[in-house]
């Protein structure tokens, strides 16, 4: 089982850099870094509300789940 993280895909539709979702999120770019590249064990829903917020987007756009079998 497998959680893909495709923030960076949304990012881009959206013509949105790092920095500007940074400021609108109030997450630091280190942070927000980790999870476009999915090098993070868990996120808060605090962050994902945010994130769906400043991006105008469903928590299902950022997140995919894959099954390993």
């Amino acid at each position: 089982m497998a959680i893909i993280l495709r923030l960076d895909r949304v990012m881009a539709d959206r013509k949105m850099s790092l920095n500007e979702l940074s400021d609108l999120v109030g997450v630091s770019n280190v942070n927000l870094s980790k999870l476009k590249t999915g090098k993070v064990s868990a996120v808060r829903f605090s962050t994902l509300n945010a994130i769906c917020k400043a991006l105008h987007c469903q928590p299902g756009d950022i997140l995919e789940f894959i099954d390993d079998e």
